[in-house]
């Protein structure tokens, strides 16, 4: 399955205990930015693999992860901060993932457009 993982927008504890968790869990991470991820993953202890998924490599990268989805493998995809997919990478595997029929869980999170609505 693929996990859209949010994250923080600024204060790493902001993070989720099912986010963690997953993080932790997951066979790999798909991320933006491996230094910005290496900083919430030490942050909780976590080591797992990252592997970059970015507007540059994106069209790229997304057969082999749908081939290791296929194949059985749970994968997270994790932005720099806030929700993949909204303003980061993630469209292109979301609906490649859609029409080859595999699952794909968003979990809930960050959103500077929640947080800035509420705190105005």
């Amino acid at each position: 399955m693929l996990y859209l993982i949010p994250t923080p927008i600024g204060n790493l504890e902001d993070t989720t205990f099912r986010a963690v968790r997953l993080i932790a869990e997951l066979d790999y991470l798909l991320v933006e930015d491996s230094r910005v991820t290496r900083k919430l993953l030490n942050h909780f202890g976590i080591e797992n693999k990252m592997v970059p998924f970015h507007a540059h490599n994106e069209h790229r990268q997304t057969p082999k992860i749908l081939e290791d989805l296929k194949n059985g493998s749970d994968v997270g995809l994790l932005s720099d901060a806030g929700s993949p997919g909204i303003s980061d990478p993630g469209f292109l595997l979301v609906r490649a993932c859609r029409s080859e029929g595999l699952e794909v869980s968003v979990l809930p999170g960050a959103s500077a457009v929640i947080t800035a609505i509420t705190g105005s």
